[in-house]
């Protein structure tokens, strides 16, 4: 067992780590971190739980202690579930200390020595350890995963790249409330509402989807080329961001063609049986009313893209439609974190 911190463990992405952790078959949580008022505390007292499952039993009495890699001792990886300021400051002092940092913060993400992964569609992209250790004189490392939003569009923008020459994405986000944390959208700001404004989230999807899919070439990484235009809305869902896709395509194609892209990709993760991997990265629905957050966003235990409503545009030639479904916090955020860290461990 390869012995694991989570960082800011009291907050909704801290507690989702917890939860997907707790009966991990590799990974042993022996360390908790959170703010110092949490400092000191048995985590069921300093944590106020929002999952609906009970606190693991196997975290009720560990104690918490501060955000301070002297004070996380004898672990292997940390999961960072840190706010992006603090972020910034503390994980690369984990980094000096030794650690591998599996983080779900955005501090690091564009970083050009800091490989921003998601393992069914560029652990390549992992090749920059080497450099960022040598770069910063670090002997551990930091890794991050995407925006939650990104992360359920490049899943199945990955084999359409890949057999298809893309001209342009438009996609328009309806996103879950639990993405701003649980203090995060006022309930009356919300219910009986949307807000069409996410702050950072259009640009984050629209420079981190290009980072993904693009290549490596050895010493960084050259984007994609094609445009990407991102809308993004905040709807009144407790967990499971909903995207409509608009892809622009140079040649025609055929429904079935695209369907069987999707349905038939398989990545790295599933290769290699890792332990969060779903079986398919992309499940289909034929439905005409499905993909649905609250029907969809645990398939595949929370970590597979429900995608529907697959067509041609009527308007436009040689344009494809699409929705999507992907849960936010988990393959969005602790479980993309996690698989990272799962690659890792199985080929570093």
């Amino acid at each position: 067992m390869v012995n694991v911190g989570i960082l800011g463990a009291t907050g909704m992405v801290g507690q989702r780590f917890i939860q997907l952790l707790a009966d991990h078959p590799e990974f042993e949580i022996t360390a908790l971190t959170a703010s110092q008022r949490s400092a000191g505390k048995r985590y069921e007292d300093a944590a106020t739980w929002h999952l609906d499952t009970g606190i693991p039993e196997s975290v009720k009495d560990i104690t918490v202690v501060d955000t301070d890699p002297a004070e996380v001792k004898d672990v292997e990886i940390v999961f960072s579930a840190l706010p992006t300021d603090t972020a910034a400051v503390v994980e690369p002092k984990f980094a000096a200390a030794g650690m591998k940092v599996a983080s779900n913060a955005s501090a690091m993400r564009m970083e050009p020595d800091v490989p921003l992964v998601i393992p069914e569609v560029n652990p390549d992209h992992l090749e920059l350890i080497e450099t960022q250790q040598k770069n910063r004189g670090w002997d551990g490392f930091i890794v991050t995963n995407p925006n939650c939003s990104t992360i359920a569009l490049t899943l199945t923008l990955k084999p359409l790249y890949d057999q298809f020459n893309i001209k342009r994405v438009y996609v328009s986000t309806m996103q879950a409330v639990s993405g701003a944390g649980y203090n995060g959208v006022p309930s009356m700001a919300i219910v009986d509402n949307l807000v069409p404004f996410i702050g950072g989230e259009e640009e984050k999807m629209e420079s981190e989807t290009l980072h993904l899919l693009g290549e490596y070439d050895g010493e960084s990484v050259v984007p994609a080329n094609f445009g990407l235009s991102a809308s993004c809305n905040r709807v009144a869902v407790l967990d499971g961001h909903t995207e409509a896709v608009f892809i622009e395509m140079e040649d025609d194609f055929e429904v079935d063609e695209i369907k069987e892209s999707l349905a038939s990709f398989r990545g790295m993760p599933q290769k290699l049986n890792l332990h969060s991997a779903p079986e398919a990265p992309v499940v289909i629905r034929e439905e005409d009313n499905r993909p649905q957050p609250r029907m969809d966003r645990n398939t595949g235990n929370g970590m597979a893209v429900s995608v529907g409503r697959i067509r041609k545009d009527e308007v436009f030639s040689k344009s494809l439609k699409y929705v999507l479904v992907g849960h936010n916090t988990i393959r969005g955020a602790a479980g993309a974190s996690i698989l990272n860290a799962e690659l890792i461990n199985e080929i570093m």
